[in-house]
């Protein structure tokens, strides 16, 4: 078995701490719809005792039949380019709706080690949260070819942007 742990990589259990604190203290819930972080936003969440006071549910939609299966939507909807802040958003107030929540993260993004078939390059993510009064979305562009480093830096940059907008 061959394991690869970047000690730069913060365990799951202290990238939303803070998060679960806040949406705790507010009576705030949310949910998640994510592509190519694969999980490892909700995973954050999660991984907070007591997530069941706040985390509502997500859906790794990584594909146009999941779109479709658990969005019950479709990544042509969402409008323009599929890799863009327009999807990330559409995916972010989507989620929020179907699990009527108070917050809603989106992301959509190329991990790599090869970027997406429309021409957008490895390490580009573009990420939405969506909340009470607010719709912030932002471009994260890490220059890296390494698919797990880039599923770290999208889920750090999600939940920096979702606690930024917490507080």
């Amino acid at each position: 078995m061959n394991t690869k742990l970047n000690a730069a990589q913060p365990a799951l259990d202290e990238l939303a701490q803070n998060i679960g604190k806040l949406l705790v203290a507010k009576g705030q819930s949310i949910a998640v719809a994510e592509s190519s972080t694969g999980g490892l936003i909700s995973a954050a969440l999660l991984a907070i005792p007591g997530a069941s006071k706040y985390y509502r549910g997500g859906s790794v939609v990584y594909t146009r039949q999941a779109w479709k299966a658990l969005l019950n939507s479709s990544i042509d909807t969402a409008g323009g380019k599929p890799l863009s802040e327009a999807t990330a958003l559409h995916l972010a107030k989507t989620i929020q709706c179907q699990l009527d929540t108070d917050w809603g993260i989106g992301e959509i993004g190329a991990a790599g080690p090869t970027g997406t078939r429309y021409g957008d390059p490895a390490g580009l993510s573009c990420i939405a949260v969506v909340g009470p009064g607010i719709e912030c979305t932002i471009i994260l562009k890490t220059g890296l070819a390494d698919r797990t480093d880039n599923m770290w830096a999208f889920t750090q940059a999600a939940l920096d942007l979702l606690e930024d907008n917490l507080n």
